[in-house]
């Protein structure tokens, strides 16, 4: 088999498990819209719209931090919440999650960590089971998934999240407040996963350019959190798409906690040799 016959298989595998693991956990649910008119600063003078496209900017500038992940999804009587803790380097575009799955609705089976590499363009995991050896990762290719990678894997790229409010439409500040302690102030909005595409940095264009396509509206309601420094505290995301076997538009609210900024990120890629090649079994 050639490398390249390899790599487009290892992202239909690692896709379709991903999708059998985290996405079906349970059967999904609707979505729901947010917007206003565009107004920013404790006085409500300034544009919210220009410092948001700009709020991505400002994590470049700070090189690092900690992040804390949540991903809600509900149908029925059923909720699911998906959690992730780790570290992220904005300048390199990488990041690494410990990313806990929920356990089953039937509560018999307790799901392994896995650990995540988030880099521009790739998704690497590490204990995803589904007949996957333990000392090997999976390999998906981000712009392969329909969703981007902003829902699949359970945990959304920090920095593909701030990169979504590049395509910002409208936004109103809606006041002052605390994140963990931190004086932050909160804007509500929508996004424009197309134009956030556009103005996205190189790695994660394709990625937003697949949600764009994949996701069943393309606008994306938001809530974010900045600092006085402008940086992304707090963003809460709600998506809407079509995963999986279902057949209705899916409510998925993803939120993304931002601390300890400037603390060491360090990465490391695994080699081709530990990277799975074989067949991926359906969970």
């Amino acid at each position: 088999m050639t490398g390249r016959q390899r790599e487009r298989r290892r992202g239909r595998t690692g896709a379709a498990v991903v999708a059998a693991g985290v996405m079906a956990v349970v059967g999904l649910g609707a979505g729901g819209c947010a917007g206003g008119d565009a107004v920013a600063g404790d006085s409500g003078r300034g544009d919210a719209v220009a410092v948001l496209r700009q709020a991505a900017d400002r994590l470049v500038e700070a090189g690092s931090s900690k992040a804390r992940t949540s991903m809600e999804m509900a149908t029925g009587g059923t909720r699911v919440t998906i959690r992730g803790a780790g570290v992220y380097d904005y300048r390199k575009r990488m990041g690494k999650l410990r990313v806990l799955l929920p356990q089953d609705p039937a509560g018999a089976t307790e799901h392994r960590p896995i650990t995540e590499l988030l880099t521009p363009g790739a998704l690497f995991m590490k204990n995803r089971g589904a007949g996957v050896p333990p000392d090997k990762w999976v390999r998906v290719e981000t712009r392969s998934l329909s969703d981007g990678n902003l829902v699949t894997g359970g945990a959304t790229d920090p920095f593909a999240a701030a990169e979504v409010l590049r395509g910002t439409r409208s936004a109103t500040f809606v006041g002052r407040t605390e994140v963990a302690g931190t004086g932050v102030r909160h804007y509500r909005g929508t996004a424009d996963l197309q134009a956030a595409a556009k103005r996205a940095s190189d790695g994660n264009k394709p990625s937003l350019n697949a949600a764009a396509r994949g996701f069943a509206t393309a606008e994306v309601p938001f809530d974010v959190y900045l600092d006085d420094q402008g940086r992304i505290r707090k963003l809460r995301h709600r998506f809407s798409f079509v995963g999986g076997q279902q057949k209705n538009p899916v409510a998925v609210a993803s939120t993304t906690l931002l601390y300890h900024f400037g603390a060491p990120a360090r990465v490391r890629l695994p080699h081709d040799d530990d990277i799975y090649a074989g067949r991926i079994a359906e969970e």
